[in-house]
Parts: C-alpha cells; structure tokens; sequence
C-alpha cells in the first residue's frame, strides 16, 4: 500500500512506531560538543555554547578567550561575549522558560544573560555556597537546586525574584550519587522537592524535612523525572534501568542493560520511553519486549521536548519522537484504513486511474474520519512536500464528504505555514505541532521578537489576526537604539512610515523610549505623533518640554492634565518664570487661582503682585484677616488682633491705589478702625465679646455694659445717624430694664424715631405700666389705638380708633379683644357709628 518508503524508517518499539528525521545541517563550524558545555533551549529555542573550563586545551589549537555564543537550533551564529566573569568555574548552565541564559559559578554567582549575549543580572546564592564551593546543580524551568561541598542543598524557585531558600540538612557523609529535581507545580506541598541517590537508597529534601525512599533499591547512578513528575527513570549500580513512580512504590520498567557502566546522558522520550546515551549508542528503552538501538559515530546532547527528545550532534540536529496514530494508520506497511485507501486513491487520481473512484467507494461511509486523519498527519510531518500531499488528499476526500467540517484543512494549512516559516533554517525554531499549540502562538511571536526577527513577528502576527502593536514597537525601540549614525529626521520618516501600519499605537512609548536613548530631539517630534493627551503630556514633561505640555494640557480641556502640568512647572521653575508661563493661558491661570486661593495663599499674593492685580492680593490679605479670627486663640483677646488690624489695614492700602475699587478700601479702612475700638473696648473691659460684632452691635453692648462714652465715641468716630442711635439705645436700655435711664433718654429731646420704639420696648420687656408712659405722646391715633390694644386697654384703644375714623382698624382691633365681649360690643357700636355717618 501507500508510503512503504515513508514506514521504513520507523522502529517498533513494542507496539508503537518511533522515528527519527534530521531537522537540521547544524550551520556551525569548529563547535565540538564535548570540549563545551553546551545548554539547549526546549522549544526548538537556542543553543548556548560555551568551553568547558575542565576540558585540557590544546596549546594554540584555539584562541585563549574563551566566549559564551548563542546559536539557533539550525547551528547560525545569534550572538557572542567573551566570557571575564569571575567566580571559579563555571557550574552549570541553562535557560529558563522565558529563554534567559542562567550561568553558575563555582562560588555561588549566578549570571543572566539574554538571547543577545547581554549580561542582565548577577546575584550570589549565599556565604555557604560562596564558602563552599558549588560542586552540582540542576536546573528546571524557572528555577535551580544546587549542592556545595558542605553537603548543603540550595533552591532558587523563581529565577525572576531571586531568592535562596536552604532546604532541610539531610546529614550527607559524602556527595549523593545522582540527583533530581521534582517541580513545585507537581508536588503537594508546593514546594520544590529533591531526590537523593544515596547509599542503596534514596532521599526526599524539602525544606521543611528530609525523608528515606526506596531501602535498598542503590545505589542508584543516574536518575531522572519525567516531563510532569510523575515518574523517575533511574539507572542502577548493577546496570538495570528502573522507572517507578515518584514515592518510589510502583515499578513499571525493570530492564537490565548490558552494561553496568551508567550511561552519560539519561532523558525521557515523552511519557512512553526512556532514552540511555553511551558513548556510540543510543538505547531506547520501552514497558515491554526489546529496546531500540542507534548507532552514533560522533557526541550528541539529549534536549527532552513535551513529545519527544531532540537529538543534537556536531553536525546534525534530529527529532525522535513517537509516530502518530494518524500518520501510522496512512503509511503502515500493509494498511487497509479509510485514511491510508484515501491516501492512494490521491495517488490514483494523479495518475488518472480509475482505482481511485473504486478506493472512494470502499471508505464512503468513513470518508470524514479519512478526511480527518489526512489533515492531522499533516500537522506532524516535518517534510514540507509531505504536508502538502497529505493535505491534497485530504481536499480530495473532503469533495465527495459532506459530513465533514470545512474549516479543518484551513486551520491547518494556517498552522503549517506558521511551523514552516520558523523551522526556515535561517530561523532555525524547529517546533512541532504538539509543541506549537502549547507554546502558544503569541509566545512564539514573542521569541521572534526577542530574537529580532521582526519581519517574520509582523507576518506571523497579522496573518493569524494577532495584534501587530506589540512587533511594531519592539522594532521601533531597536531601531532607535541601533541608529544613532541615523538624523533624526530621516529616523523619523522611516519609524512614522512603519509604526501608521497599527492604528493606535502609542507614539508616547516610543518617544519615552527615544528620549532614554539619548535623543530628546527625537523624542519631541515623536510624541507630537500622539492622540492621547493623557499619554503625551507626562512625556512632554520628562523631556523638558513644560511650554509645550501647558499648551496641549489646556487645548485637552481635562483639569487633571493641566494640574500636573502646573504642579510639575511650579517645582521645577522659578516663581516668575512660572507666573509668566501661566498668565497668557486663562484655563491654567484660573486653575492655579482656584487651587492657590485653598492651599497657597502667599504664592498667590506674589502671583497678583506680579501680574498688577493690587485689589486681588487686597482681597486675599482681608480673607486672611477673617482666617485668624477662626483660630482659637482669637477668642481670649489675645494679640491676635493686631496682625489682623494689620492686615486689613494693607488691604485698604491696596484697595486705595486702584481707582476702581473706591467702596473696598473704605470699607476696609473702616474695619479696620472698628477692630481697633473693639480691641480696645475688650482690653478695657475684659470681656472678649466685642471683636467681630458689627456696629450697631457694639454700639448696644457698650450701652448694656453701662460704657456711655464708649458707645457715643463709636457713634461718632462711624457717623452713626440720630435715628440708628436712638434705636439702638432705647432697646439697649430696655435690655437692662433701666426704666428711669431710658424715661431720661425720652425727655432729652424729642426723639427722632418718636415715641413707637420706646412703647415696642416696654411692651417687648412686659413693662406696661412703663409703655403707658409714653403711648399718650405718639402722634398717629392709630399707633395709640395699637399700642392700648398690645397692653390690653380696650376702651383707650377704642376711643383711640375712633379718633382716627378707620372701620378696617376697629375690625382688626375687636379681633384682638375677640374673647372679651364687652371691648367686642364697644367696637360695634363705634363702627356702627362710622358706618352711619358713612366712614368706612
């Protein structure tokens, strides 16, 4: 049947096909793996390659400096630094899941490089390891354990926040055999937790504890946990391969190698094998029946992968990984599935047979399931012409299918476009399906990004509809930072001819970058490119453009901008600079007003001085006056009073020098003049109830107090008319019920008021018989009748009324008396009178 070719070069291991395809001619030249120390990024990420310091050089055989290079998985030059960091030798070395490269020194540094051979931090894992110095490490995603000579056992969880956690002393005599790490996010405590071969047995370490696993199972040589630590493949003293789950209680693989010498590399294959590397042979070990050999003839470095091990040599790079169900159901010798008698009826129907209609006929009713198998055969092939006829067949069959989902092939075709274009050799990431969908297409972009190839990031990204902003600005800040022979001009054409491409980008991003960089001329024009003021106003600020902001700022509208704008100029400029800078934009200086008139008050007393606004600072200095009269103090007469005089008295200066402004400065001028009495009046007197009252106010407490010539002064220092005073006084006598005083008062002249506020008085106090002093002397007959009413004299008041001749008067007069049928009677008959002789 179909593909007997494409099946010969599986092995069969037990009941499951393996292969092995070359990804790769490596690209380098004169790297020999075993003079390096050599560490590969999972993923088809990069290969870093460094000369292994404990490896004998050859005099002259090569240059003295010794460099940390970066390749691809393709073998092409990424980068390279000359390695000067002290510490001793170098430990280990590895990358961590964000592809940053982790160097351990032999006294506990640890260096980070990025993919670009760019040193990013240094920290040291502590005095112990520093005293005693790191003889092992091991490393995982994230993290690393480390073992010194002390018999000591260090972690680092996180390589992002680097910290040295100590796990528990396991009482070590000597070094353990082997070591492994089980990652926190698979164990329970959530801790990392290692595993000890030590003696005939192993040792659990965590940081809380240690435990004994396994009595008698060692001494073990090597040891290894599987992808999701759920199981350890171990290698015995006496040669046998072990795989046990992890608490060491179940075996699932006892198999004795032929020989008892450890294997130098021990690595999983996936879940369904383990993979022993001696010098020139390769042992693939399965659950059942024989395991599969490879010869080598030259090194190779083992690179575990989520569904297989890549398989590095010095000239070659392979993937060996199991087969899938799909592509075994197609291409197994002798096969009879609906997707392998699909497969040839394509190949049928290329050659215009008439087969192919009779192999169609045979699968019709399984032909979605055919359809099905193509397409994901197709996701696993690393063989671009292999792809593309799996995938015709697969259209083939989906012509005559109409159960099956259309859709299917073109997601695909996406995927491999995808997979295609960064297995190029030029680009050198060989993922497979299986590791593409769990990478993610937007870590994937991220790593072209990272590793500069910025075109391809751009393509891939709008080809699967992802954003481009990310690609877009990554290249912008590289170009930026790589261009410093470029004007600025010229670099800004070429940026705004590449960033117009994703609408709303942040221009404000690239210009903080620029500025950064060294070039704030840049920086400016860039950011004029940015629509969002709340992004381009804080920019203009940390590039010295503050004019600028304060123009954008208020062209916004947004009181929020303007504010920061104006509190950054404020503490950073000098105060006329910045009052000048204010002045000619109204939003601003209105803001500035609102929010110094609150907080700021002497600023803004120099900002109106500055500007000519005398009445201004008038008013801020008479506010001021009012705000001592709030304090505390002010209340116990205390000299408080004299800065407020004071400063109400500088108010009236101000006031006086603008012609405008007449009313104020007297005003002030008189206010000042009666804080002054008043102050004087409370000194005298010792009573703190003057200050803050008004005239007429202080004029009656001094009347009350019995201080005659202190109110007649007041009277006369403010022109206190004859009317107001009289007022005053008459009720402040009646106040203090001094009776004879205010009959005195009465009899001095004839009073300006008349005679009404001394009978309101009087009758206010409860005083009639003093009231009926004065009601014979009103004038108007209808005040008299009123006045007799108020004190309940009725037939006075309606003799009164009757003089005045008003009926309205007389009704209202008998509603007052209405409980008192006799005064009734009395104004009935007199209205009735009136009304007779027709007054109404």
């Amino acid at each position: 049947m179909a593909g007997v070719s494409v099946a010969a070069e599986w092995q069969l291991l037990y009941n499951r096909y393996y292969r092995k395809p070359e990804l790769y001619q490596m690209q380098w030249k004169n790297v020999d793996l075993t003079r390096n120390k050599i560490a590969c990024a999972p993923f088809g990420g990069p290969i870093a390659v460094i000369r292994d310091d404990a490896k004998i050089v050859q005099l002259y055989a090569e240059s003295a400096l010794r460099k940390l290079r970066i390749f691809t998985s393709s073998g092409r030059l990424i980068s390279e630094t000359v390695w000067k960091n002290p510490g001793g030798r170098l430990i280990g070395i590895s990358w961590t899941d964000d592809l940053t490269l982790v160097c351990i020194t032999q006294d506990g540094t640890v260096y980070s490089y990025d993919i670009h051979a760019e040193l990013l931090s240094t920290f040291s894992l502590g005095k112990e390891c520093f005293a005693n110095s790191v003889v092992e490490c091991v490393f995982w995603g994230s993290g690393v354990v480390c073992i010194n000579e002390a018999f000591e056992i260090f972690a680092v969880p996180d390589f992002k926040t680097p910290k040295t956690v100590k796990l528990a002393d396991s009482n070590l005599e000597e070094l353990p055999h082997c070591m492994a790490v089980i990652e926190p996010q698979y164990t329970k405590s959530g801790d990392v937790e290692v595993l000890l071969g030590v003696g005939d047995h192993v040792l659990l370490v965590e940081e809380d504890g240690v435990q004994s696993l396994a009595e008698g199972i060692g001494p073990l040589q090597k040891m290894v946990v599987s992808r999701k630590g759920e199981f350890v493949a171990s290698f015995t003293h006496d040669g046998r391969l072990l795989v046990m789950s992890t608490d060491f209680s179940d075996a699932i693989i006892d198999y004795a190698c032929e020989s008892a010498l450890p294997p130098d590399q021990l690595a999983w294959c996936g879940l369904d094998s383990v993979l022993l590397y001696w010098d020139d042979m390769l042992l693939m070990v399965g659950p059942y029946e024989e395991p599969v050999r490879y010869i080598y003839d030259e090194p190779i470095i083992l690179v575990p992968e989520c569904d297989g091990v890549r398989i590095l040599s010095n000239t070659n790079m392979e993937f060996l990984h199991r087969v899938p169900d799909s592509t075994v159901s197609i291409f197994q010798i002798g096969s009879t599935l609906p997707s392998a008698l699909l497969y040839d009826a394509l190949e049928h129907f290329d050659r215009r047979s008439a087969k192919a209609d009779e192999n169609l006929r045979l699968i019709r009713s399984s032909l979605p399931e055919a359809v099905e198998a193509c397409v994901d055969a197709a996701g696993y092939e690393f063989d671009i012409s292999q792809q593309r006829t799996l995938l015709r067949a697969a259209s083939y069959g989906q012509t005559f299918s109409s159960h099956f989902q259309h859709d299917s092939i073109q997601e695909m075709c996406k995927t491999l476009r995808v997979l295609n274009a960064v297995r190029h050799v030029d680009i050198g990431i060989p993922l497979s399906i299986q590791q593409y969908k769990l990478l993610t297409p937007s870590v994937l972009v991220n790593r072209l990004i990272n590793a500069n190839k910025h075109l391809l990031a751009l393509r891939v990204s709008e080809y699967l509809a992802m954003s481009q902003e990310v690609v877009l600005m990554h290249w912008t800040c590289t170009k930026i930072s790589s261009s410093s022979a470029i004007p600025d001009s010229t670099l800004l054409e070429i940026l705004l001819d590449k960033l117009k491409i994703c609408k709303g980008i942040s221009y404000a991003a690239v210009a903080s970058h620029a500025d950064k960089s060294g070039r704030r001329k840049l920086a400016a024009m860039l950011v004029e490119h940015e629509p969002r003021s709340a992004k381009q106003i804080p920019l203009l600020l940390s590039i010295g453009e503050e004019d600028t902001a304060l123009m954008k700022a208020t062209e916004s509208g947004d009181t929020d901008l303007v504010y920061l704008v104006l509190f950054h100029i404020w503490h950073k400029k000098a105060p006329l600079e910045f009052f000048g800078m204010i002045q000619a934009r109204p939003l601003a200086r209105d803001l500035f007003v609102t929010y110094a008139r609150c907080y700021k008050h002497e600023f803004l007393k120099d900002f109106f001085l500055s500007t000519g606004q005398l009445q201004d600072v008038a008013f801020l200095l008479w506010k001021e006056s009012w705000e001592l009269a709030k304090n505390p103090m002010a209340s116990k007469g205390t000299p408080l009073h004299g800065p407020r005089i004071k400063l109400v008295e500088k108010a009236h200066n101000l006031f006086t020098e603008t012609k405008e402004h007449i009313y104020e400065s007297k005003a002030a001028e008189e206010h000042a003049k009666l804080l002054r009495i008043q102050h004087e009046l409370e000194v005298t007197t010792k009573q703190a109830i003057f200050v803050d009252s008004s005239i007429s106010d202080t004029i009656r407490t001094c009347i009350v107090l019995g201080n005659h010539r202190a109110a007649n002064k007041v009277k006369v220092e403010f022109k206190v008319s004859e009317k107001r005073w009289y007022w005053l006084k008459v009720f402040a006598l009646a106040t203090i019920r001094d009776w004879d005083a205010l009959e005195k008062f009465s009899k001095e002249k004839r009073p300006p008021i008349g005679y009404r506020p001394f009978v309101e008085a009087c009758v206010d106090a409860g005083e009639k018989d003093e009231a009926l002093k004065y009601i014979p002397k009103l004038a108007d007959p209808r005040e008299k009748a009123e006045a007799y009413a108020r004190i309940g004299m009725a037939k006075e008041a309606a003799d009164a009324a009757s003089q005045a001749k008003d009926g309205e008067l007389l009704g209202r007069l008998k509603l007052s008396f209405a409980q008192n049928a006799a005064a009734s009677s009395i104004f009935d008959t007199l209205r009735d009178r009136l009304s007779f002789q027709g007054v109404s």
